[in-house]
């Protein structure tokens, strides 16, 4: 799709739509309701992922360390008598994040290993019933995000390794076949969807971002139903790609996609360092250059960054994340107008960098990564350009057109002069205003 395109494309965001969904899901959705739907989403670029739970107390695999027996689920479960969460200021939480920049966050509500951290009405585990917490940590947290105009996330566990009804306890002790007992399988339909529908009235999430649904079918999960409900609870509500293919984007993790995904709304979820809770011995610390180009690469290709902190088991934020978190903000606060609310950029092969488009696609911003001096090269580009500055200093650079032939449509190549003196600590930003909206040639030169 060619960057000139992509602000009429409202119809063909009706059609990626409804590709998402299987054929029984899917409906006339008019291309306005779509867009009204996810334009928040679109525009927000920035999430912040927050995986906290029982697994922080020994710093061990958030439920996957009893799942693939590095440790008892006994011993897994005796944690929660270490989680106090006596250290946790979810305004403090709130602020770090608005920091970053970011436009949405999205915390665990519960993991595989089914401790809820709400208080739970169903017979089940719960910070409230079962830690010294003994208290909701979910309310505060979605109530200071709204103070600060941050749009609600809640992860759910689909799956629930530690209900007795579920047909995989730790892959031996409690396994059984649907079909054998379809009415085990019933119950633990009920419970999951009445834990769903607590989520749903509490604390009604902006976007549902679903876990763990490989080990079951659409069919055996009755994904079509459990939409059903969370749009009847709040029709604006998003969710995520993991509820078998009835979700409204899709969510690679952790690899970042090589070429730009076909969906129209996609969002790479990332750790700040190797593991999604906090686990002390794993230093393996992002920094922000990496974390900042990691994000600019995902804008560029018309998705949204979902980056993940691991509170400690007492809720006190790793110093080492609330470093990454500021950095970021600093730089996103520096280059806002080239992030938010922008387009994806330019197709590959026109600019050696990431590169983000205004909505009315006649501003290129261009991502200089590695402190660029020199000349960098814009390839294919028609239209004229008004006026080239540095974002966030404002300061003005000169362009030079280089191979242009009068008599050919062919156009040249523009070589702009990166100073010295415009660097970012980690990465500049250029502002292309244009003579309109931005026209690429995609031939194969001479006289095509």
């Amino acid at each position: 799709m060619l960057p000139q395109q992509l602000t009429k494309t409202l119809a063909g965001a009706a059609l990626l739509f409804s590709a998402t969904l299987p054929a029984q899901a899917q409906t006339k959705i008019a291309a306005d309701d779509i867009r009204e739907k996810m334009q928040w989403f679109a525009d927000a670029k920035l999430g912040i992922f927050v995986h906290w739970g029982i697994y922080a107390v020994n710093g061990v695999d958030e439920s996957w360390s009893f799942y693939n027996k590095k440790i008892s689920h006994a011993d897994y479960m005796k944690q929660m008598s270490g989680f106090t969460a006596s250290g946790y200021n979810p305004e403090a939480w709130a602020d770090l994040i608005a920091e970053s920049g970011a436009r949405y966050a999205v915390i665990t509500t519960k993991h595989h290993d089914g401790v809820a951290l709400w208080p739970t009405k169903q017979a089940h585990y719960s910070v409230v019933k079962n830690t010294p917490a003994k208290r909701d940590l979910l309310t505060p947290f979605f109530a200071a995000l709204d103070k600060r105009n941050i749009k609600r996330g809640a992860y759910y566990s689909l799956l629930d390794w530690s209900h007795k009804d579920y047909p995989a306890f730790t892959k031996d002790s409690n396994r059984y076949a649907i079909k054998d007992d379809p009415k085990r399988w019933q119950r633990f339909q009920q419970f999951n969807e009445a834990q769903m529908q607590e989520v749903a009235t509490l604390f009604k999430p902006d976007l549902w971002w679903f876990d763990g649904d490989w080990e079951h079918s659409a069919e055996e999960w009755n994904s079509e139903r459990i939409r059903k409900n969370i749009l009847d609870a709040k029709p604006a509500a998003i969710i995520n790609g993991r509820l078998q293919g009835y979700g409204d984007y899709v969510t690679p993790e952790q690899n970042f996609p090589v070429t730009r995904p076909r969906f129209n709304w996609w969002e790479l979820c990332m750790t700040i360092n190797n593991n999604w809770g906090y686990q002390p011995q794993d230093t393996a610390w992002k920094t922000p250059y990496e974390v900042i180009t990691i994000f600019a690469d995902a804008v560029s290709n018309g998705g949204n960054l979902l980056l993940d902190i691991g509170p400690m088991q007492d809720g006190t934020i790793p110093p080492q994340q609330v470093h990454v978190l500021k950095e970021l903000g600093k730089w996103n606060k520096k280059h806002e107008a080239a992030i938010f609310g922008t387009l994806g950029g330019l197709p590959q092969g026109h600019f050696y960098g990431p590169s983000t488009l205004s909505k009315d696609s006649a501003t290129v911003y261009l991502f200089l990564p590695g402190k660029v001096t020199g000349d960098v090269v814009l390839k294919g580009l028609k239209n004229k350009i008004a006026s080239i500055k540095v974002v966030g200093t404002g300061q003005s650079l000169s362009h030079k057109v280089v191979g242009k032939i009068s008599w050919s449509p062919v156009p040249g190549l523009v070589y702009i002069q990166v100073p010295p003196t415009v660097q970012d600590d980690y990465m500049s930003v250029l502002e292309l205003k244009l003579d309109g909206p931005v026209s690429l040639y995609q031939g194969m030169g001479g006289l095509q």
